[in-house]
């Protein structure tokens, strides 16, 4: 049974997909890194925004390509899945704001 704390994140992140299987813009790779950032979210404790590195979400989501993965992430950025905001450091990492969720 899942815990009423992450019911609303898990009923939210299952519409978002329903959403996206019926987006003709959307190839398989973009749910993979979806399902990535969500993953990291929940590691993040469901704060937004969250820090990701193109490493972690490149090895959650089998995407072998850097051009592919900075593709998709500006795209699901685009088409309003999340709001990326993008850091060039390493160590820090870029942020992503997960959708629907109120920012602190």
């Amino acid at each position: 049974m899942i815990p009423a704390a992450i019911n609303n994140p898990v009923v939210a992140y299952s519409r978002l997909v329903r959403r996206m299987g019926k987006d003709q813009r959307l190839m398989a790779t973009h749910i993979s890194l979806f399902t990535a950032l969500f993953v990291q979210w929940q590691r993040n404790g469901f704060i937004s925004p969250f820090p990701v590195t193109r490493k972690e979400l490149m090895g959650y989501s089998r995407i072998a390509s850097i051009a592919t993965y900075h593709k998709c992430i500006r795209e699901l950025d685009e088409y309003g899945y999340i709001r990326y905001q993008p850091s060039y450091d390493p160590v820090k990492g870029s942020l992503v704001y997960w959708p629907d969720c109120p920012v602190p």
